[in-house]
């Protein structure tokens, strides 16, 4: 027999246990978009969960995050933190405000990919909150997981105390966040008589795990579809499975899940990480003009073109119920307005 389904106070009661910063304007709201839901067809219901409205240095999903692993951080005792990924990286830009706020050194390394390195967007708000930023060459995951890990080294050896990336340990926290998040959907839909028929959210990682465990925690009978932004070197499924039952077993919770549990679907990344697509321009555009929500180029534009595309399939019946969890990442747009203009709605 599976685990009983918990209740969303429950889900809250297990978090509880672990060490917790506030950082996040929570509960962010749940905001039906019709006009934007009426313009994709199908009939169904769209609602987005703002989580672009979690605060920390212009929101976003690793507010969440940070609470628990900067929390982490600070029950450790460490008097720094050593992070790195993208030098457009929304987490990156995050964890410097965390740290700001809480008195933490923070160290980035950022891999310079196909990006520019002038003070724009995510890049610039880096440096205003007080981030010590450094540009490499290594590439996101395993190369700059490594290059990471080394420098933390190095100022352990000169006496200080960092906390560092380690996938290991920060993904499964993180994720963490998340089955709350989604603890917070469920409360809010049943506030309206409500609930889901399907969420969606852009995540090959920690949120995604999360999101995946919430909704086993819950019981809830929809699928989680988690657009992935990226590919990585591993089978994303069975990573994602193994970080959401690591981040169960910190809850203290028997629920478990295979890789078969996890809806990740890789057919939006093209042309590639960081790189706008036709499909999420449109999607960008139609929630911007008929809502006026914002999202950003690459992560939240394509789960939205996701969606649209599974609506415009008939996946769905007239009716449902569609909540898409907006993950921020709006600093983005103004690195480089030409990912954003040219779409024709």
């Amino acid at each position: 027999m599976p685990p009983a389904a918990l209740t969303p106070a429950e889900i809250r009661a297990a978090a509880a246990q672990l060490p917790r910063v506030p950082l996040a304007h929570l509960p962010t709201p749940l905001e039906e978009v019709p006009r934007f839901a009426e313009r994709i067809g199908g009939g169904v219901r769209v609602f987005v969960k703002r989580d672009d409205c979690t605060g920390l240095l212009l929101g976003g999903n690793k507010a969440r995050h940070n609470e628990f692993l900067l929390g982490d951080a600070v029950d450790q005792g460490c008097d720094m933190v050593v992070w790195g990924a993208g030098v457009q990286s929304n987490n990156c830009r995050q964890t410097a405000a965390g740290c700001a706020k809480l008195g933490l050194e923070c160290r980035l390394y950022l891999s310079r990919g196909h990006y520019r390195t002038e003070p724009q967007g995510n890049l610039l708000l880096d440096y205003l909150v007080g981030a010590h930023v450094e540009f490499t060459d290594a590439t996101i995951g395993p190369e700059l997981d490594a290059f990471l890990a080394g420098k933390a080294a190095e100022f352990r050896q000169a006496g200080r105390k960092p906390y560092a990336w380690h996938r290991p340990r920060v993904v499964p926290l993180a994720a963490v966040s998340y089955t709350l998040c989604v603890a917070e959907i469920a409360d809010q839909l049943a506030d309206r008589g409500l609930k889901p028929d399907a969420l969606y959210v852009s995540s090959s990682g920690a949120t995604g795990a999360g999101v995946a465990l919430g909704k086993a925690l819950l019981g809830l009978d929809c699928p989680a579809r988690l657009i992935c932004p990226m590919h990585w070197p591993w089978h994303i499924p069975t990573a994602l499975a193994r970080d959401a039952n690591d981040a169960a077993g910190r809850l203290g919770l028997p629920h478990r899940l295979t890789a078969a549990d996890i809806d990740a679907d890789e057919s939006f990344v093209a042309p590639g990480y960081g790189l706008p697509s036709p499909a999420g321009r449109e999607a960008l555009q139609l929630l911007a003009t008929r809502e006026a929500i914002l999202l950003d180029p690459v992560y939240s534009a394509k789960a939205m073109a996701g969606l649209i595309a599974d609506v415009r399939a008939g996946k769905y019946k007239p009716g449902a119920v569609l909540v898409f969890i907006h993950t921020g990442g709006v600093p983005a747009i103004f690195a480089d307005p030409s990912q954003v203009v040219g779409a024709t709605v």
